[in-house]
This record gives C-alpha cells, sequence and structure tokens, in this order.
C-alpha cells in the first residue's frame, strides 16, 4: 500500500471555477433548481417618510386585492395573503415554471407612531400602496388647579 500525501491547495482551481460559474449565472447552480422548488415568495417592499406620513409600496403582482390583508397593531404592520397558483396548465405541460405561488407574511416596526383610524390602502397594477398618516402629537394643555 503506498500512501498519498494530502494536498489542501490541490482543489483550489477547482473551488475558483465553480465559484466563477455561480457568479456568472446563478442559474448554472444545481442548488438553483431546489430553491425554485421550494419557491419561498415573499413581495419586495419600500417604506419611506412622505410630507403626509409613511408610505409601504408592496409588489404584489398577480394578487387579488380579496386575497390581502393588511393590519397596525401596536406600531407593528402587519401585510399577509396569498398569489394562487395559474391551474389552466397542466403541471406537466411546463418546459420551465419559476413563477411561486403561496401564501405569504411580512411584518414591520414602523419609524414612528401612526395613526390607524386613517390608513388607506390601494392595489393598482400589481403594487399595494399603503398610506399610514402621521399620529397627531397630544398638545401641551394648562391644567387649572382649583
Amino acid at each position: 500500500m503506498s500512501y498519498v500525501r494530502w494536498d489542501p491547495w490541490k482543489r483550489i482551481g477547482f473551488l475558483q471555477n465553480r465559484i466563477n460559474q455561480m457568479v456568472a449565472d446563478p442559474a448554472s447552480d444545481p442548488g438553483h433548481e431546489d430553491e425554485i422548488a421550494r419557491c419561498e415568495w415573499k413581495p419586495a417592499v419600500d417604506i419611506f417618510d412622505a410630507a403626509e406620513g409613511v408610505i409601504i409600496r408592496a409588489d404584489l403582482p398577480g394578487v387579488k386585492k380579496e386575497n390581502v390583508s393588511v393590519e397596525l397593531k401596536d406600531n407593528l404592520m402587519t401585510l399577509k395573503g396569498e398569489r394562487t397558483a395559474d391551474i389552466s396548465v397542466e403541471s406537466e405541460k411546463y418546459f420551465r415554471r419559476e413563477r411561486c405561488f403561496g401564501s405569504f407574511f411580512r411584518a414591520f416596526s414602523l419609524p414612528e407612531r401612526t395613526s390607524a383610524d386613517h390608513i388607506r390602502a390601494v392595489l393598482k397594477d400589481g403594487v399595494l400602496e399603503i398610506h399610514l398618516p402621521r399620529h397627531e402629537k397630544e398638545k401641551s394643555r394648562q391644567v387649572q388647579i382649583n
């Protein structure tokens, strides 16, 4: 039996090629197919400050407004819903299927107190826009002492 000396740098070239391949084309990664199969979908969200309050925009393509729920409690904004799959095509007739379907849940801590009474939400062209007006600050008042 002959001994072979272990060389830790022997496979570094293979590793470098693999990294280059993944950076050049993420779809060529064999793990990418597994990621698509799991398909955990969460909508992309922008949250920004405007003159009238906080505005949240969420990309919800293919989601019906009946399947979306928006809730504000203790300055925590929750967005949940479901995007249903197109069942008009049989699954064995697909050449490739990358679009994710199913339920989603997002929760955001808002940067400041907002008024839950006057929230507006509009779903148009696959974008949900939520307007959260600023909470009116309590004005100080003089208390009369009797």
